[in-house]
């Protein structure tokens, strides 16, 4: 069982081979519908299954590395090699992927390490991470009987730096650990990025959706022998909060897919299936405007976020077709998901539930979230103020989002997005100031990568700086708490946030829903303790995606965090998504 890179073509047991491969990332699908994602990509003439592997997933905490359940990589390749198709690994250490922080953890910056370069620091806590890794890769590689055929060096390094030693190092790691499949690279087809990004023992690919002819002769201008491959082939795009919902034309995605296909080259589909950025797991964006990324990644890909074919996925098998079988198997559309509603029978304000999630610390200065240790969601940051007169609230940073509270009373919101630094307080305020923050999802891409969250530099009234804080993490990993005390709460006039609400109810048929969001303000939804991600009227995303599996056939329990207002006192779900308006 061998795998190599030829003169002109990959092959496979020493025979040509042309890779037919589509993203599905592991870590953003439900495990128990990993298998269905897969086969509907063999359905659809597929050959492998590409994913990254989210280091920030596996190790949230330093110390900590996670192989279980959803997380679990080893069971997810071999469910591909159980459907009998191949797998591309892409461990990074970087992944961007619209994840958080790129997929590189958090507690990576704490210590000063100097990430993505050849910086002894972060190159240990990285031999580290892939040792870990080790145990399921290894054995998995096609020459020991398992589906990998090739591994990834990095990701569009060419796009950042263009250090040659920490690529040889990550080479040298890999082999360490014994990687012996194929190693490869890739970068958009820029002839700086092609050359910065990889070394010349690396095979080179490229990522384009479009004008394959142009971008395959870049491409074989760094890479003149062997196969030319497009490892992310971009049928789609993903959305940012604020925007609008991005799609591509099917046709010009499969013209493109064919004039690829038609040159002789290999093809990764990203995404083949986008998936959810479930939880606190989205990434943001930061070219001068913050822009954090929606809580779908459904991408407007072949497979939509609930794994449905969609007209693209057809088209795609179409041109498929011409270059290799398909086979007569095709996917069975699934049944439309119902439609009901359930009221909110139970409100607690979060003021009433702090002690349920957490510790308090003590601060003279502003700390930041990194410093506690806490690396995503919500964090309450509290003084007492005392002013006479007029008073301006000013805040040095804020990333990403702040509510301000007098005396538990409304003053108003400190937006990154908006560069909000200030706010008129009431005159003569006097009592708690609180500020509960929110990490709305850490940059993935480019050199803000790996910044704190909270609230950065100082605080200051009319220029007086403010001091002694208390700031209270918010442990959201255990909601059953809060689920366990809306049992005995009382029933919602309004739900005026920030405050948590609570619904229960039966599924009236099987599989899938939709959470119609519409009618809510911003927030966070649990549905049986799984977190089913963030939601907010600025839209495009008006409904959340809830997998069957995290579903009884009774007594499921919702848990809603309101920051703002909901403008109704049920919950209710719809038939179809609405991932919002397309008008860009």
């Amino acid at each position: 069982m061998t795998f190599a890179i030829g003169d002109h073509d990959f092959l496979l047991h020493g025979k040509p081979f042309r890779i037919l491969s589509g993203s599905i990332h592991y870590f953003r699908v439900h495990q128990d519908q990993w298998a269905d994602r897969i086969r509907k990509a063999r359905q659809m003439g597929l050959n492998t299954i590409e994913t990254y592997v989210a280091w920030n997933a596996h190790a949230p905490r330093e110390g900590e590395f996670d192989l279980s359940g959803n997380l679990d990589l080893g069971a997810f390749l071999d469910a591909v090699a159980a459907e009998g198709m191949y797998a591309i690994v892409r461990p990074g250490p970087y992944i961007c992927a619209e994840w958080t922080n790129g997929g590189l953890p958090a507690w990576l910056f704490g210590d000063g390490a100097g990430v993505r370069q050849d910086e002894p620091r972060y190159m240990a806590h990285v031999d580290r991470y892939l040792q870990q890794l080790a145990p399921v890769l290894e054995p998995r590689q096609i020459d020991r009987g398992g589906p990998i055929i090739l591994v990834q060096i990095e990701n569009e390094y060419g796009a950042y730096g263009s250090e040659k030693s920490y690529l040889r190092k990550l080479v040298a790691i890999n082999r360490r650990i014994g990687i012996t499949v194929p190693l490869i690279t890739v970068d958009q087809p820029v002839d700086d990025m092609l050359e910065n990004g990889s070394l010349p023992e690396l095979h080179r690919t490229g990522s384009f959706g479009s004008r394959s002819h142009e971008r395959l002769d870049t491409l074989r201008r760094h890479q003149p022998t062997g196969p030319l491959m497009c490892s992310e082939f971009w049928d789609g795009w993903f959305d940012d909060w604020g925007s609008h919902h991005h799609l591509t034309s099917v046709d010009e995605t499969a013209h493109s897919l064919d004039e690829l296909l038609e040159r002789g080259a290999s093809v990764n589909i990203y995404m083949f299936h986008g998936g959810t950025n479930f939880g606190f797991t989205n990434g943001a964006n930061d070219k001068g405007t913050y822009l954090p990324i929606v809580t779908s990644y459904d991408y407007d890909a072949p497979l939509d976020e609930a794994g449905n074919p969609t007209e693209k996925y057809w088209a795609m098998r179409d041109v498929i077709s011409k270059y290799a079988p398909v086979g007569d198997e095709k996917p069975q559309a699934a049944p439309e998901p119902p439609s009901f509603t359930a009221p909110l029978r139970s409100v607690l304000p979060l003021w009433s539930v702090l002690d349920l999630l957490g510790d308090w610390t003590t601060h003279d200065d502003l700390p930041t979230l990194d410093s506690l240790g806490h690396y995503e969601g919500f964090a309450l940051y509290r003084t007492t103020i005392d002013v006479a007169g007029p008073a301006i609230l000013r805040i040095d940073e804020v990333r990403d989002r702040a509510q301000v509270f007098l005396e538990g009373d409304s003053i108003g919101v400190l937006a990154r997005d908006h560069h909000d630094t200030a706010i008129p307080l009431p005159a003569d305020a006097k009592g708690t100031l609180d500020l509960l923050v929110e990490d709305q999802g850490r940059v993935d891409y480019g050199p803000r990568i790996g910044e704190p969250k909270g609230l950065i530099g100082e605080a200051s009234i009319n220029g007086e700086p403010l001091r002694g804080w208390s700031v209270l993490p918010l442990d959201l990993s255990a909601i059953d708490r809060v689920s366990h005390a809306l049992e005995s709460a009382g029933a919602p006039s309004v739900i005026a946030g920030p405050a948590f609400a609570g619904a229960t109810f039966d599924h009236p048929g099987s599989g899938d829903l939709y959470l119609d969001t519409s009618a809510w303000g911003k927030g966070v939804v649990w549905i049986n303790g799984f977190c089913l991600g963030r939601y907010w009227s600025r839209g495009p995303q008006r409904t959340l995606y809830v997998p069957g599996p995290v579903l009884r056939e009774t007594g499921n329990q919702l848990v809603v965090l309101e920051l703002q207002a909901a403008s109704g006192s049920d919950v209710s779900f719809v038939p179809a998504a609405d991932l919002g308006h397309t008008e860009a």
